[in-house]
């Protein structure tokens, strides 16, 4: 049996390296290294991918949250509201620029931020509102949106563990993660879904100004060669990287479609283990799997990590401790029992190897060894 790994890239290198290979020789040969003509390319396709009307690169996917907050000309102390579940750049960004952070708790099911919290803490001083599609599938952007409709604010939504996910709205038709809200961003990080070989990052928008000036910010704040309409940085997806993305994007639904497979035989083998919560799956999305993570009951999560790991499976806590407790993050002033529901998730979560390229005497083995620990 092969090793098991919790994402498998080089399985994945060996399936498509040909491709890669000859996509990284002709960023090469070219010598386009910065703004090549693969940058432009990619950014269309995924376009075309996503189904909307701009995707803007930049060089990692917390780059991709401070420009979209950069964008929308917020003044220190605004309120910008967001999950507790979830990982550190979606809240550092904010901090960074002097924007008041309001966090609020998940569903306990889906992982994703709950609109009932939203509600109760949305104040005059709110402007923003950043979902998080957390592990693979869509919070509940309708409600969200129309919560941004009543109260007039921005909705940025964070995407990069949902690159591929469906919103289903309730008139039946969908939209892609990331497409809904005003901005959305993403994460080419290599265990995602859609991953390059090192950093990468991108906005998406339908609108045209948020375009034009998302592009200036990433780019020094120039939308004319040395002429500077705006403050901005230096945020650029490299050449070989979007070379290598323009590979992998051709196989991404193929790679979902085999990740939502690795998912549906977990699910079915753990079925009947009271001992196990299998990830809820959102009515209105569809799920695509960047984490197969389960609830692990009566305080045995980090004993089944233990086992796990002494048979020679990964596991993960994604994530052990809820953010208002990080010593940064102190200065919120928020109290240790504030959100229960975050709280109760750190202590139960794991997420098991999930990838495309899991073979069945990997996944029998992984299967087998959670139902040993609790038999």
């Amino acid at each position: 049996m092969r090793e098991i790994q919790m994402v498998d890239l080089k399985a994945q290198y060996e399936k498509i390296g040909p491709e890669i290979d000859k996509a990284i020789k002709s960023v090469l040969e070219s010598t386009a290294f910065i703004k090549g003509p693969d940058v432009r390319l990619f950014e269309e396709e995924l376009q075309a991918y996503m189904g909307v009307k701009h995707v803007i690169s930049c060089a990692n996917g917390t780059d991709a949250l401070y420009l979209a907050m950069m964008a929308l000309d917020l003044k220190p102390g605004d309120e910008v509201i967001t999950t507790n579940f979830t990982f550190i750049a979606t809240v550092e960004v904010v901090a960074l620029l002097g924007l008041k952070l309001i966090i609020v708790d998940p569903e306990p099911g889906t992982f994703n931020i709950s609109v009932e919290a939203v509600k109760k803490a949305i104040t005059p001083a709110t402007k923003v509102i950043v979902p998080v599609h957390l592990f693979g599938q869509c919070a509940d952007m309708e409600s969200i949106m129309e919560l941004e409709q009543k109260h007039n604010l921005f909705v940025i939504e964070d995407a990069a563990q949902a690159t591929g996910a469906d919103y289903f709205y309730r008139d039946g038709t969908k939209k892609k993660a990331g497409t809904i809200g005003h901005i959305g961003t993403t994460s080419f990080f290599p265990s995602k879904n859609l991953g390059c070989y090192g950093d990468g990052g991108a906005l998406y928008t339908n609108d045209d100004t948020f375009a034009r000036k998302l592009r200036s910010i990433a780019n020094h704040g120039m939308k004319v060669r040395y002429h500077y309409d705006d403050i901005g940085v230096n945020s650029r997806l490299d050449t070989i990287q979007a070379a290598i993305l323009r590979v992998k994007l051709k196989y991404l639904s193929e790679f979902n479609k085999a990740r939502k497979a690795v998912a549906d035989k977990y699910d079915k083998a753990f079925s009947g283990c009271h001992s196990i919560a299998v990830p809820e799956k959102a009515r209105y999305s569809s799920h695509i799997y960047h984490q197969y993570t389960i609830k692990v009951k009566d305080g045995k999560r980090d004993e089944l990590k233990k086992f796990l790991e002494s048979n020679n499976i990964p596991a993960m806590v994604y994530y052990p401790g809820p953010l208002h407790l990080q010593k940064a993050y102190g200065y919120l002033g928020y109290k240790e029992n504030d959100f229960p529901v975050t709280a109760a998730l750190c202590k139960e979560v794991l997420s098991l190897p999930m990838h495309p390229d899991m073979e069945q005497d990997q996944l029998d083995y992984i299967i087998d060894n959670v139902l040993k620990f609790f038999n």
